[in-house]
């Protein structure tokens, strides 16, 4: 069996380095960028729900089903992004608890 060497750039087994391109010539997004997509839709579903929320108040739609559902969106997205802030910081920390 022949075992290759690592190099800078390199794809390890077949993997992908995020931020270069992949087998069919697509660009991996890198992890800021996905971060960034995902913020900028956790803030879409939340005005999503907050003008379903004024267009029910006011009268404009009668379909309380169609305000739930983006509501509950909503709401799931934010909890998602608090779970993702609540690992990174167990992770800061336990990255600052190290000795060296």
């Amino acid at each position: 069996m022949r075992i290759d060497e690592v190099q800078p750039g390199k794809p390890v087994h077949g993997q992908n380095i995020p931020g270069r391109s992949g087998p069919a010539g697509k660009a991996t997004p890198s992890f800021k960028d996905t971060l960034a997509t995902f913020l900028k839709d956790v803030n879409h579903a939340q005005k999503t729900s907050g003008e379903a929320k004024m267009k029910l108040i006011s009268g404009e739609t009668t379909d309380v089903h169609q305000v739930m559902n983006k509501s509950a969106e909503a709401d799931v997205a934010f909890n998602m992004l608090m779970e993702l802030r609540n690992k990174a910081l167990d992770g800061y920390n336990e990255i600052m608890r190290m000795r060296l």
